[in-house]
């Protein structure tokens, strides 16, 4: 008996907006978040892979080549709309004295973060991250998710979101992080200690 040889055609161009539509466009929300320019994004991202489908070479699933292209169509996104614009953000000193003592210690019982793996494991966990991502005003949040999801470089996103110097870059990241850090501290750490005690 001769064995039926599946074939594992990828979705045909049709296809790929009802295929991928939806991870395109959450993609692009945690990144832009406007619901209008995440729409027009995914277009000119299916219409990019449209018309250059002929340099796709199956190294990749379809999935990951389109979200390929979106990457480089928010960039574009990005140098066009973005200018210097002083990030509307708590003073880090302001932070800093609510989170640290005279002496430079975190004064919040940081013993809980003792084993982050199980924490990472947990999906409600993401949602939370995710949810204090998206309450940080959009140019933090697309600067965050620029570097530590997407990985650019400093010199990269000076050029991208128009930051004067790298050291703008670290000032923001760090300013950004600060108010992570807080954000998990009161939504995910403290509501976890609460219901293990």
């Amino acid at each position: 008996m001769a064995k039926i040889k599946k074939t594992t055609n990828p979705a045909t161009p049709n296809d790929w907006l009802e295929q991928y539509g939806d991870v395109l466009f959450r993609y692009a929300m945690i990144r832009i978040h406007n619901q209008m320019v995440a729409e027009d994004l995914v277009q000119e991202t299916l219409l990019g892979a449209i018309q250059s489908q002929d340099s796709y070479r199956r190294q990749s699933s379809v999935r990951t080549w389109l979200i390929g292209i979106m990457k480089h169509k928010i960039i574009d996104f990005l140098r066009k709309t973005s200018r210097e614009r002083p990030m509307n953000d708590v003073d880090v000193a302001e932070l800093a004295d609510a989170n640290f003592d005279k002496h430079g210690n975190w004064q919040t019982d940081v013993k809980q973060w003792s084993n982050p793996e199980l924490a990472l494991q947990e999906s409600q966990f993401w949602r939370i991250f995710y949810q204090c991502i998206e309450q940080l005003p959009p140019d933090m949040a697309q600067l965050f998710m620029l570097r530590e999801v997407d990985g650019l470089a400093a010199d990269d996103l000076c050029k991208t979101l128009n930051i004067s110097t790298p050291n703008n870059v670290w000032v923001r990241l760090s300013r950004i992080r600060m108010r992570l850090r807080l954000c998990l501290e009161n939504k995910w750490f403290a509501q976890n200690t609460h219901s293990s005690s």
